[in-house]
């Protein structure tokens, strides 16, 4: 099948540079080539979304910035709180697909209690309406507060501790719970760390949204 399907990917932090900005656009290319994707950025929202209330200010943003793609094949919104996906469902005819829902879905294949990795204390919102109280939530990294925080050799390295301690109070798998965590690449080596499958919520969105494409194709 040689068919090519047109994504819109938004990405929920204020980028001012469009390389950076399509980075995750890249990975779901290579990840899936025959995903082809357009990526914005909304504005004024510098930290990305850290919190509910910054939830909440990117909202509106999200749903006017996918107005620019309702001709695609689908929206990936590039975030684990999946912020506006619900709202857009309702007012796009085509498939919206947040990184939190497809995390989730692709965790509950390798055990029942997964172990939540992310940069917020509480539970994105697709983790804890999938797994609610099986979920193994240890709280953020030390000195992680934000997504641009692992962008830092502090940061990953916070990360790979909270990974260890994750797996030694059961985790079955580890649900990252950052979109931050695909663009420093850290799956793979939390995978080598820990010797469970961690779930990278780029990949995850990416075969999601070619599921959803291949889905709804006309």
């Amino acid at each position: 099948m040689n068919e090519t399907f047109r994504v819109g990917v938004i990405r929920v932090i204020t980028l001012p540079d469009q390389n950076q900005a399509e980075i995750h656009g890249r990975l779901m290319e290579q990840y899936v080539p025959a995903l082809k994707t357009y990526t914005v950025c909304i504005p004024d929202q510098p930290e990305g979304i850290h919190s509910l209330e910054l939830k909440a200010a990117a909202v509106p943003k999200i749903i006017e910035a996918a107005k620019a793609f309702a001709d695609m094949d689908a929206v990936v919104i590039s975030c684990a709180d999946d912020p506006a996906v619900d709202d857009l469902r309702e007012k796009l005819d085509i498939p919206v697909i947040g990184a939190g829902s497809s995390v989730a879905a692709m965790a509950s294949r390798y055990g029942d209690h997964p172990g939540i990795l992310g940069i917020t204390d509480y539970a994105p919102e697709p983790y804890d309406r999938i797994f609610g109280n099986r979920l193994i939530n240890l709280g953020t990294p030390e000195g992680v507060k934000g997504t641009l925080d692992l962008m830092t050799d502090k940061g990953r390295e916070s990360v790979i501790r909270k990974a260890l301690e994750l797996k030694a109070a059961g985790a079955s798998s580890i649900a990252l719970a950052c979109t931050g965590m695909s663009t420093i690449g850290i799956s793979d080596l939390l995978m080598k760390k820990c010797a469970i499958p961690v779930i990278d919520p780029v990949l995850a969105e990416s075969v999601c949204t070619y599921f959803e494409c291949l889905r709804t194709k006309k």
